[in-house]
């Protein structure tokens, strides 16, 4: 059985020195615990990266420039062996970063006010190093807090988005892996009640095999959290499914479970064009769009109880025609 001990330490280590070392120290940071072959994949527009220095200087530089002091604020912890090759080893944060928006980001203005930027990190270890790193982040949430709403349409609420109701998340101790397995049992029969359906929608029969009744889906800003799955239907599923078509399940990079929690990402995980009004900005197009999604989830009661979900939707919307980052800047220049 392996121990992934090391492995939380290792990453643990790297975000405590990451989130205190000034800006002329994050190249070295990076190259103490990346190895020399590190792959960064990161939403749009930073895309996917290779070796430290360029992520330094392309994500972690200018984020930390227009947002500083960084206060690491993880909800989620855990590591895992991946499910999909069932070789390599992964270790998942997931929180916010928050800190005063004193300097413009990716054109967004500044307010000089207090901003928490949401996140899902996977990092893989290797030798004892952070060989490859997919970043997510809800950037247009960012956008929301400074005042600007890009997106016309939004079906679920809006706010900054909790960790798990029963705060133990932060899975820095050894866990019971016949634990661990039930839960990653119980998200590989949910996937497979999903992905099993033509229409990539389960019903409320379906869904109530896996999932609490009371469950809770917290999604990125575009869709919002929805409670219950009366209404995770009514405000996510439903609007999903009027407004994307075509849908293909290219399958995930990773997929990992410790104790209760258990998480996933793709690159992408789904291709799909918008058929109609897809987050109040689409119509119907032959241009497809790739959804690059992660989801986080906490098992209870031998169910699912809460889902994290990150999707980058300025990729997705990009890819159909949309550039919501241009046409920020377009309206505030």
């Amino acid at each position: 059985m392996i121990n992934f001990q090391k492995n939380k330490e290792l990453v643990l280590n790297y975000y405590k020195e990451l989130d205190m070392s000034s800006l002329d120290r994050i190249n070295q940071v990076l190259r103490k615990y990346t190895d020399e072959n590190y792959h960064f994949r990161g939403m749009h527009p930073f895309y996917e990266l290779a070796g430290s220095d360029s992520v330094a200087e392309i994500f972690w530089k200018p984020f930390r420039r227009a947002i500083k002091p960084i206060q690491r604020r993880q909800d989620i912890f855990f590591a895992g062996l991946n499910d999909v090759d069932n070789k390599t080893e992964w270790v998942c944060s997931m929180g916010h970063l928050m800190g005063l928006f004193d300097n413009d980001w990716l054109g967004i203005k500044a307010n000089h006010k207090m901003v928490f930027l949401r996140y899902a990190e996977f990092n893989r270890i290797a030798k004892g190093k952070i060989a490859e790193t997919a970043l997510f982040c809800d950037i247009i949430s960012i956008m929301k807090q400074v005042g600007v709403n890009p997106l016309p349409l939004q079906t679920g609420a809006e706010f900054i988005t909790p960790g798990p109701r029963t705060h133990d998340g932060l899975l820095f101790d050894e866990k019971d892996h016949k634990e661990s397995q039930k839960t990653l049992d119980l998200v590989n029969q949910m996937r497979i009640d999903l992905t099993g359906s033509d229409l990539f929608h389960s019903s409320k029969d379906e869904l109530r095999k896996t999932w609490l009744n009371e469950m809770i889906w917290f999604g990125p800003s575009g869709i919002g959290a929805t409670y219950t799955i009366d209404r995770y239907e009514e405000q996510h599923q439903g609007p999903f499914q009027e407004g994307l078509d075509n849908t293909k399940f290219h399958g995930h990079l990773c997929r990992i479970a410790e104790d209760k929690y258990a998480g996933w990402f793709g690159w992408p995980n789904l291709l799909m064009r918008p058929k109609g009004n897809y987050m109040g900005l689409t119509s119907a197009t032959d241009k497809v769009g790739e959804m690059r999604v992660v989801d986080l989830y906490r098992r209870e009661k031998g169910k699912l109880a809460e889902n994290w979900i990150f999707i980058d939707h300025l990729h997705f919307l990009k890819c159909v025609g949309i550039d919501l980052l241009d046409r920020y800047k377009k309206m505030y220049p």
